[in-house]
């Protein structure tokens, strides 16, 4: 079987989705659906087992011997969340667990880590594993100093010889947008949350730019499609020989206002935008420009492209967003 942690979330589901029969493998989804429309995500797909995160160490112990690989997407992945306490118990602790015991049963693991962790980008987007390098980074809030805590930890643990697992992968997403994030509310890519107005020709809003070197709407971001993240995770477990930390972006920033004119055209409408006032509270911590740094990816061997941005945009719109059914 094959273990997928927040496997009925946005990017964990899209990869349980893919995985169903590889290497004749099971898929077993980790996570708390609760009461809304999580479900959802799951329902097109076969599911050997679901496993609520509290009691996966009894289901790993029991299940020894048959888990192929441990894919580990949950996590308190809001950017706003401030419950630090519980930001350490999940996005850390939990995964050191998952290490722990991957580590001791030679299983692979591969792992979110997050383009948060690089900061403001002051020091660059290069997925450098040297832990002078990594203690370099500055990440602006708890949810992005988890990811990059773990990071760090697991790198020093390499570092020390400490026993670790087969294979281990740390995966940096950038800003990722696709099917299945319905259920995120405010953490909904921008496609997605603007996409009922683009629909019907209304106003679209983005941030102004409070930086005189970025125009309203200029301030770049690298959008990465979920497929893309899904290729890469299926091509790690297919070369178990690889293993480290590695960004997955597009490898190209483009602007707010390219995305959401892709998003208009995408629909069949004319763009309309309507340039708002960024919040005070987000001001000095809002990023201006991510792009992801893809050469330690593709020096391992990793060749597929990555979709651009109005290819992607398209194909979300008019297969999942437009579709009276728009799961995957």
């Amino acid at each position: 079987m094959i273990i997928v942690t927040g496997g009925a979330g946005f990017i964990g589901s899209n990869i349980a989705a893919a995985l169903h029969g590889w290497n004749d493998c099971e898929i077993v989804v980790c996570d708390r659906l609760r009461s809304g429309q999580k479900w959802r995500n799951l329902a097109k797909h076969l599911v050997a087992d679901f496993v609520a995160p509290a009691e996966l160490p009894a289901f790993l112990d029991r299940t020894a011997g048959t888990v192929r690989a441990v894919v580990h997407m949950g996590a308190i992945s809001a950017t706003t969340a401030t419950d630090v306490d519980l930001i350490v118990d999940t996005n850390i602790k939990f995964s050191a667990h998952l290490w722990e015991w991957c580590a001791a049963g030679g299983v692979p693991l591969i792992y979110a880590s997050s383009a948060a962790t690089y900061g403001d980008g002051a020091r660059g987007f290069v997925d450098d594993n040297d832990p002078a390098a990594l203690a370099e980074l500055r990440p602006l809030n708890a949810y992005g100093w988890s990811k990059h805590a773990f990071d760090r930890r697991i790198v020093d643990l390499v570092r020390r010889g400490r026993p670790r697992p087969p294979q281990w992968v740390g995966l940096k997403f950038f800003n990722v947008y696709g099917p299945n994030e319905y259920h995120k509310g405010d953490m909904m890519s921008v496609v997605a949350k603007n996409h009922a107005a683009a629909a019907v020709g209304d106003t679209v809003r983005l941030f102004k730019s409070h930086r005189p070197d970025y125009a309203h709407g200029g301030q770049l971001r690298d959008f990465v499609y979920v497929r893309d993240c899904v290729s890469v995770v299926r091509w790690f477990l297919d070369h178990p020989e690889a293993s480290g930390i590695f960004n997955v972006g597009s490898g190209e920033a483009r602007s707010f206002r390219d995305l959401i004119e892709a998003l208009y055209r995408a629909a069949g409408r004319e763009p309309s935008i309507e340039y708002v006032d960024m919040p005070e509270v987000l001001r000095d911590r809002y990023q201006y420009y991510t792009q992801a740094d893809l050469g330690c990816l593709r020096a391992i061997g990793y060749d597929q492209p990555m979709t651009p941005l109005e290819e992607g945009v398209t194909d979300y719109v008019q297969s999942f967003l437009s579709q009276p059914d728009p799961y995957r």
